[in-house]
């Protein structure tokens, strides 16, 4: 449960009904699709892990979102290079990617196209039962193969509290195997202790330094510390009037800049969403293509203030 969730104000009813105007009249924020730099590949929603705050509900028995197959992914790739999309990244979330016995060949794919993969994972056993594969990978594609590991604190009573016991130790033998191995990697928490960013920083610090992990806590892309997300939970509403009142562009949003391919159970083909965070929202559900899914997207949603605008996260680096 996020910190202070008891005590937090409830979403106020009427809040986020209107893809077009926000309760207090005034016309909601939009966001044009700048360049697809990233695209994400949402592998599917089973994971080895069942989190007490897991924004996409995975678990090992939740696959209402199924596992893409690489020529699901290959065909997106083509559309890249048909439409000469300037996307750079590939990404690849779940649920747990390295469940999803396709991945090694996704990898592969992409990597031979010239684009840079990222790959969000715990670490733990599935991401273990492919360490020949991945060392094949680095070794013909070096640094263009990166991934991001899931530790939601520096400590392992509060990463355990999320993530469920014995979850530390397996975690950080995967994230040291990563480090000792060359990969280039990043790290993934959470605010959950309710602790100053700068707190939770220096701890990690503390802890990349007893394992022998070269990374820097204090640099944001390194070490990302994302703010909790509870979609009943009271937020302003971000209108076209707040890039003004909040000095922000809109092409600092998520949304700008992404996209993320996921296959619903039961559906014929993947379909295209605006956003990671919101899998299960079909408003924001775009098209089957990548041509489909270029229009601009209403920021109709807690998360897009509470997570992008308020918040300042993103998924990409």
């Amino acid at each position: 449960m996020p910190p202070n969730a008891l005590t937090a104000p409830v979403l106020k009813p009427g809040k986020f009904a209107n893809p077009d105007v926000a309760l207090n009249g005034q016309p909601r924020a939009r966001v044009a699709l700048r360049a697809l730099d990233t695209l994400w590949f949402n592998t599917g929603t089973l994971c080895n892990l069942t989190c007490a705050n897991c924004y996409i509900e995975s678990s090992p028995r939740n696959d209402r979102l199924q596992y893409l197959t690489a020529a699901e992914v290959a065909a997106y790739l083509d559309e890249i290079a048909i439409l000469r999309l300037p996307t750079r990244e590939i990404g690849f979330t779940g649920g747990e990617p390295c469940l999803n016995p396709e991945l090694p060949a996704m990898l592969e794919d992409v990597l031979a196209r010239g684009h840079t993969a990222l790959v969000l994972t715990n670490a733990m056993a599935p991401l273990r039962k492919i360490r020949p594969q991945l060392l094949d990978l680095h070794a013909r594609h070096g640094a263009r193969l990166r991934f991001r590991v899931s530790l939601d604190h520096y400590a392992a009573p509060v990463h355990e509290a999320e993530r469920g016991k014995r979850s530390w130790k397996p975690a950080i033998d995967g994230l040291v195997w990563l480090a000792t191995h060359g990969f280039p990697l990043d790290v993934a928490a959470r605010s959950l202790s309710g602790e100053p960013e700068r707190v939770l920083r220096d701890g990690f610090a503390r802890l990349f330094a007893e394992l022998n992990v070269k990374l820097d806590a204090h640099d944001p892309v390194r070490l990302m510390v994302f703010p909790e997300m509870d979609a009943g939970r009271d937020v302003p509403e971000i209108t076209e009037a707040c890039w003004g009142i909040l000095q922000k562009s809109p092409d600092s949003v998520m949304c700008a800049s992404s996209r993320m391919v996921v296959k619903r159970k039961g559906a014929a083909n993947p379909a295209v969403l605006a956003c990671t965070l919101l899998a299960y929202d079909r408003q924001f559900e775009l098209g089957a293509t990548l041509a489909e899914a270029s229009g601009p997207v209403a920021l109709n949603h807690p998360h897009c203030a509470a997570f992008c605008v308020l918040g300042g996260a993103a998924c990409s680096r």
